[in-house]
């Protein structure tokens, strides 16, 4: 791999880096506001999507973070 793709993979590769925080922080926003939801709601129609929400954005971190070390190991 010459150089030039390195460099372009490395700045890809740290836009993901800065997606992943600001994903972090929603994630940890969502889970906040669910436990915030008072024990009633949180078992009700809303309560479960917000929990599978905190679900899919944990996935999609994890698939993003995974992303990112494939990146890694392509410029090494």
């Amino acid at each position: 791999m010459n150089k030039q793709r390195r460099k372009a993979i490395d700045e890809v590769r740290a836009k993901l880096e800065e997606l992943l925080e600001e994903i972090e922080a929603l994630m940890d926003e969502e889970e906040e506001a669910l436990k915030n939801l008072p024990e009633s709601l949180q078992e009700s129609e809303r309560g479960q999507a917000m929990s599978e929400a905190v679900d899919n954005i944990a996935y999609a971190y994890d698939i993003i973070n995974e992303a990112i070390d494939y990146l890694e190991e392509a410029t090494q």
